[in-house]
């Protein structure tokens, strides 16, 4: 009897060491290389961004003819507005441009923000007096990523400080439930020319840190794929469904035979 205790609580054991193992994240971390991992992300403009851009100068209307404004919508019954005027926003094109006033076709697609606002202010200089020192500030307004599979709460997020990593983006939806596969998390991007990528990230790996997928790009995909235990779970509910269904319409026909042999 003793042994088949001591047994059990071996098996119980291991049981449980593979249950950590499959499910806590960044288990080896100390034996990573951190230092490959020392820079700081920021984001690359791509085609279908869409892009707010404000021009700030010493004297306001020195700058009024680079930040056009979406006219209100006003009604004419109650005499008022439905909103402020808002800022016209840019979207860039398949090739990587966009069309903006006075300087016309700019080609931004690929730049990071921070070059984008240089590459505008050196453009919008000569047309300024020689006093100005125009301040450029450049924003996307669509950085959004999507997380669905097994997470607590699916959705599509939007990312205000442009910048966001896969810990992140699932903190965001609510961790993984238990049935998620944490070490085959599909990563599906597509790059500036259209091409789609489905990269696979294993969450209990600390190297993810210093993976080149870590941060997420604008309208990354995360999928999380259920375990072992839920497809066999929805297996059987399903048949146990269809079972019961069957149960049930052969047990109203017997029902109708006797009623009618009666």
């Amino acid at each position: 009897m003793k042994k088949i205790v001591f047994f059990a609580l071996v098996a119980c054991f291991f049981a449980s060491c593979g249950s950590v193992k499959n499910v806590a994240y960044l288990q080896n971390s100390d034996y990573v290389d951190f230092s490959r991992s020392e820079f700081l992300y920021d984001a690359h403009i791509m085609p279908k961004d869409i892009l707010t851009i404000t021009v700030s100068t010493v004297n306001p209307e020195a700058a009024e003819p680079f930040n056009l404004t979406v006219p209100s919508i006003y009604n004419n019954q109650t005499r008022s507005t439905y909103s402020q005027a808002v800022l016209q926003t840019y979207l860039v094109d398949n090739d990587g441009y966009i069309d903006y006033p006075v300087l016309g076709h700019i080609k931004v697609g690929g730049l990071t923000k921070s070059k984008c606002e240089k590459l505008i202010h050196d453009k919008i200089k000569p047309y300024l007096n020689e006093v100005e020192n125009p301040v450029v500030t450049v924003r996307m307004s669509n950085y959004k990523i999507s997380v669905l599979g097994e997470v607590n709460r699916p959705g599509m997020f939007t990312v205000s400080n442009e910048k966001i990593n896969i810990l992140e983006a699932l903190a965001q939806a609510g961790d993984l439930s238990i049935y998620g596969v944490r070490d085959r998390v599909k990563l599906i991007r597509e790059d500036a020319s259209g091409r789609k990528e489905i990269h696979t990230l294993n969450l209990n790996d600390a190297d993810i840190i210093s993976s080149p997928y870590y941060y997420l790009q604008q309208n990354d995909i995360v999928y999380v794929e259920p375990n072992k235990v839920k497809a066999r779970n929805s297996s059987i509910g399903q048949s146990t469904s269809l079972w019961l269904t069957s149960t049930s319409i052969l047990v109203s026909l017997a029902s109708l035979l006797y009623t009618i042999l009666k």
